[in-house]
């Protein structure tokens, strides 16, 4: 997430970290963005409306002032309106683990149920770089507002859609509001807390949406057999719209995304600097690989090979084309940053397996009720925001580097998930079952906040800006991953494990059972005598080779974090200081470039 010193989190977050996504911050219209502006010039104040600007300057302790001010009035306002906004965010995340048996049964899309949340979640990821970008050109406050109506189309599509392309389509659409919601909702919060109190702040926000998620999927299941699913999603649009609204207006006009541009440029100009190539080529080289990653039978080749051509012409881009690109590749030269970005990616991938996949355990192999179901994810979500929460307020108090406790939770993470392998049959302990759901979310919450406040230690301060909107992105880009290949994953294991012991039992003409099993666990609970035990037997094989597969990844994350090293990063010494030297010099030039047109132009006339 961004920051403006620090950063935002996410499931997301990053600091007090419980989304388990993460959007981006803002960054500016010009060649130079705003966050390597904002660390080059921090000293524009001024007051209007009940809130001001205040430099954001070292004081003795070495924290820094909030850029930004509101009156108490507006704050209230603001708060309740973004705690809306985030929660209603997140429940588009969860409440497809309850309600997908009843919407992959009226659109007959029992084996495409992974891209339920996938594509909300590609949209959503691969679209809050350009978000904070916006944010930048248009104020934060118009974009906010922008982004829930989009939400609320979309949710309205959704719960209208007679098929699943409808139906995804209109998922896709609601990530694009999302995303901008949360991106947006960061830049506000990074804004008006100074360094002492954000990464109480972010925790505190990520906190709402954890609750989101785990309530999202509980009051789905609860209120499913009465209003059905189409109503879960239509109702969420006049919410979006009265969240919106109450920003526009208590959001003041001079409110900004870091610092106001400079280079005098029109709205259009700026609008046309935008990287949209590169936003296009990464969303479409994520589709084509989740695509085939998520398949059913065997991995198809041709979609993964044009993955890689557009990926190479999206990093092409952004190295040698873009004016402000969404991704600044050439940064990850940086082998801390690189490496923290790659392991985060790992890491949450295999943490959303949980979220995914334990509401799948309660109403498959235990055949609990969507509500009841719903609930388990209530207990990891509760510990992902303390375990978060409390490292930031116990430990992570002063500069410096977090090596050994970021390798140490790190490590205690995949021995979460082997034991939830191991737990994951009919007749485990409940209860010790949900005390390691809750654990792992404790230890994930932990080590997200503590690899955050390592890479500010890896970089120098001048980008810790554009450093932490990195790895808010690659955090974001988890979520899709692990949705669209740990179902891969797991509708593939279940498949085999079905179709072998149903063969074995003397039943090969189950293939329509077979079909509407891998997308419907609540099923399993209308099953019995031999059918049942065959599906119980199909979804513990499934959930075994889905969380060990994820404790695997996890063990490669701990290694991954482990070469990012313990020494800081010398501000003039830094391939990222570097890097900024030379975007503030393309930018000097193209105003060179422009004065000069603007001269011979006068002097033609």
């Amino acid at each position: 997430m961004p920051t403006n010193g620090v950063p935002k989190s996410g499931q997301s977050m990053i600091n007090g970290h419980p989304t388990e996504q993460s959007p981006l911050i803002p960054q500016g219209p010009s060649t130079v963005d705003a966050s390597q502006e904002a660390a080059l010039d921090s000293d524009s104040n001024g007051k209007a409306n009940g809130h001001s600007k205040s430099q954001e300057e070292d004081s003795e302790d070495g924290h820094t002032t909030a850029n930004q001010s509101l009156t108490l009035a507006r704050t209230i306002l603001c708060t309740v309106a973004l705690g809306s906004l985030i929660f209603l965010q997140a429940t588009n995340i969860s409440l497809l683990t309850t309600t997908q048996t009843s919407i992959a049964g009226d659109l007959d899309a029992y084996e495409k149920t992974s891209w339920f949340t996938s594509s909300y979640l590609i949209a959503m990821s691969a679209l809050s770089p350009l978000n904070g970008k916006l944010a930048a050109v248009f104020s934060p406050r118009i974009c906010i507002f922008a982004s829930t109506i989009i939400l609320a189309l979309g949710v309205v599509l959704s719960s209208l859609a007679q098929s699943f392309e409808a139906f995804v389509t209109g998922r896709a659409i609601t990530g694009i509001g999302a995303s901008g919601v949360f991106t947006i909702s960061i830049i506000i919060v990074l804004e008006l807390t100074g360094s002492k109190r954000r990464g109480l702040a972010i925790g505190l926000l990520n906190s709402g949406y954890t609750v989101g998620v785990a309530v999202g999927a509980t009051a789905a299941g609860a209120l499913l057999p009465y209003i059905g699913w189409r109503a879960l999603f239509w109702a969420q649009a006049p919410v979006s719209i009265l969240g919106g609204s109450v920003l526009l207006f208590a959001i003041p006009h001079d409110f900004t995304a870091g610092t106001k541009d400079k280079t005098g440029h029109s709205t259009l100009k700026r609008l046309a600097r935008l990287d949209y190539l590169g936003a296009v080529t990464l969303t479409a080289s994520i589709v084509l690989l989740l695509y085939a990653l998520s398949s059913l039978k065997e991995i198809p080749l041709l979609p993964i090979i044009l993955s890689a051509i557009v990926l190479v012409t999206f990093i092409l881009n952004e190295t040698y084309l873009a004016h402000d690109p969404i991704i600044p590749v050439s940064l990850l030269r940086s082998r801390g940053l690189l490496l923290t970005c790659l392991g985060t990616v790992g890491y949450m991938m295999a943490r959303w397996t949980v979220l995914f996949y334990t509401p799948t355990y309660a109403l498959a192999v235990r055949q609990w009720s969507p509500g009841t179901a719903g609930s388990i994810l209530i207990p990891t979500n509760a510990g992902f925001a303390l375990g978060g929460l409390a490292v930031g307020w116990l430990h992570i108090t002063r500069r410096g580097s977090f090596y050994i406790a970021t390798l140490v939770v790190y490590a205690l993470f995949p021995v979460t998930l082997v034991a939830l392998a191991m737990l994951s049959t009919q007749h485990s302990p409940p209860a010790l079952f949900v005390l390691v759901v809750g654990l792992c979310g404790a230890v994930t919450g932990a080590a997200l906040n503590y690899n955050l406040a390592h890479l500010l230690h890896l970089t120098p301060k001048s980008t810790h800006y554009i450093a932490t909107s990195l790895l808010a992105t690659f955090r974001g880009f988890a979520g899709s991953f692990g949705s669209a290949i740990g179902g891969g994953i797991f509708t593939r294991k279940l498949s085999t494990s079905l179709k072998q012991g149903f063969e074995d039992a003397g039943l090969e003409h189950e293939k329509g059972l077979i079909r509407r099993l891998l997308g419907s666990p609540a099923l399993v609970g209308q099953l019995d005598g031999v059918e049942k035990k065959v599906a119980i037997t199909g979804y513990e094989d499934a959930l075994r080779t889905l969380f060990l597969a994820g404790a695997g990844l996890a063990a490669v994350t701990v290694l991954v974090q482990a070469g990012t090293g313990w020494k800081a990063a010398k501000e003039e010494d830094s391939v990222l200081e570097e890097e900024r030297e030379a975007l503030l010099e393309r930018a000097d030039s193209d105003e060179d470039d422009e004065h000069r047109h603007r001269s011979g132009s006068d002097s033609h006339v």
